[in-house]
């Protein structure tokens, strides 16, 4: 997994988010999980009802589990995400180049 630090924070105050997209010929979704400072985890399976790429799928689970985390009440975060693409596209590492990833990133 790669990390991502959203903000940092003291570790008493820290929220953990995991996610993972995927897209196959039956179909796309996420599973996200969001650790609460107090250790409590949060579940998540979600299926889309449209076509993803894996990519697309990978960015729409890191979008869905940063809303869901701030909705939860999350301010500090750190994100664990197993696409090495999408982290470096978001840390400016790599750059975005199909339409649909350059419009997650914005």
């Amino acid at each position: 997994m790669t990390e991502m630090t959203i903000k940092e924070a003291s570790q008493d105050q820290k929220w953990l988010l995991h996610v993972d997209g995927s897209s196959t010929a039956q179909g796309s979704g996420a599973g996200i999980v969001i650790t609460t400072p107090q250790g409590e985890d949060l579940d998540f399976a979600i299926k889309f009802d449209f076509k993803a790429s894996n990519n697309e799928a990978e960015y729409e689970a890191l979008v869905i589990g940063l809303r869901m985390a701030h909705e939860t009440g999350a301010k500090h975060l750190l994100a664990y995400f197993d696409s090495q693409l999408v982290v470096k596209q978001v840390e400016g590492a790599y750059e975005a180049k199909e339409e649909s990833m350059i419009q997650y990133l914005q």
